[in-house]
């Protein structure tokens, strides 16, 4: 599959998976290694990099954003081999926190 064709499907899944969120290109020209996507959705926000394989070549500082990225929120790798996982995690990333339950008695 063609990296293209691949982003298209996954920005696709992604508003179907995270109905209202706002998907933005990352810009790689302004700093070399800046993951492909960014996701905006409700308060959170995760980074993408999309390749067209697990064994695909990545660019110089990609590996340095992405772990930078994943500790501030969420972000990874993502090509048509693992992308059920990741999209898996990353909607589990942005789901809002369940507030905690705390019985009163009275």
């Amino acid at each position: 599959m063609l990296e293209s064709r691949f982003k298209t499907d996954l920005k696709r899944e992604l508003e179907e998976r995270l109905p209202g969120c706002i998907i933005l290109p990352g810009d790689s020209s302004c700093t070399q290694g800046i993951p492909d996507i960014l996701v905006l959705y409700k308060k959170r926000w995760a980074a993408l990099e999309g390749k067209r394989s697990l064994t695909a070549s990545k660019r110089p500082n990609q590996d340095y954003y992405v772990e930078k990225m994943n500790d501030m929120s969420f972000a990874a790798f993502i090509c048509p081999e693992n992308r059920v996982e990741v999209l898996d995690d990353l909607q589990q990333a942005l789901s809002p926190r369940r507030a905690t339950r705390t019985s009163i008695r009275v």
